[in-house]
């Protein structure tokens, strides 16, 4: 069984091998991580802008630098060369036509603002990922990425004044905990983030002032 983990790219050199839809889509990915993607392939269709895009074939010496590899291009034979390379070097490589092949496989992902949920199935059957992933979109709503947007501001303001106070972890996790217990997303798919937001900041102040 895979070993689920989120990659932090964020400046990391990515490399596509590809040009097609597939690879566009594999391309726009890695950009939304914040890594610097650079797609190899003789024809290439409409990537993002802020992608590098060199119109030729992959070679394995376009691994040097890099973190990660796409494989994604309509020719198994380069697919299988450059991931051979690629395990070569210690570069992570997902090969879309053969993933038994390459290191890791992409899980089918919903995304809500910062929330991302990924469904994987060791790409045994990569259609039952996305039709996974669809059926949770219906139960994880935008609301979701609302909060995990307040959750973030509150932690970020919050956790300074535990430190200063001297809360303890376990009062902490309580806290949060109490936080969750509240109905925070009814309110956000009110419309009243305000409200969800005055709530939050409640029990968070209850829990410093048990403190003192």
């Amino acid at each position: 069984m895979p070993y689920l983990a989120a990659l932090d790219l964020r400046g990391r050199r990515c490399l596509v091998a590809g040009g097609g839809a597939v690879a566009r889509r594999k391309a726009a990915g890695l950009l939304a991580a914040g890594a610097s993607v650079h797609v190899v392939a003789p024809h290439v269709e409409g990537m993002p802008a802020d992608v590098v895009v060199e119109r030729r074939a992959a070679l394995p010496g376009d691994l040097e630098g890099v973190t990660l590899l796409v494989c994604a291009t309509d020719d198994p034979q380069v697919n299988a060369v450059l991931a051979t390379e690629a395990h070569r070097r210690g570069v992570l490589v997902n090969v879309v036509d053969d993933p038994g092949s390459g290191s890791f496989t992409v899980p089918a992902v919903l995304r809500r603002g910062r929330l991302q949920v990924g469904v994987s199935t060791g790409g045994a059957s990569p259609s039952l990922a996305a039709r996974i992933r669809d059926e949770l979109a219906v139960v994880v709503d935008e609301p979701y990425g609302e909060l995990v947007a307040l959750l973030g501001e509150l932690r970020a303001a919050w956790e300074p004044r535990a430190d200063a106070a001297g809360l303890p972890p376990d009062a902490r996790r309580a806290a949060w905990r109490a936080v969750l217990d509240l109905p925070l997303l009814e309110l956000l798919r009110q419309g009243d983030g305000c409200e969800a937001r005055v709530r939050a900041e409640g029990v968070l102040e209850d829990a410093l002032g048990s403190a003192g």
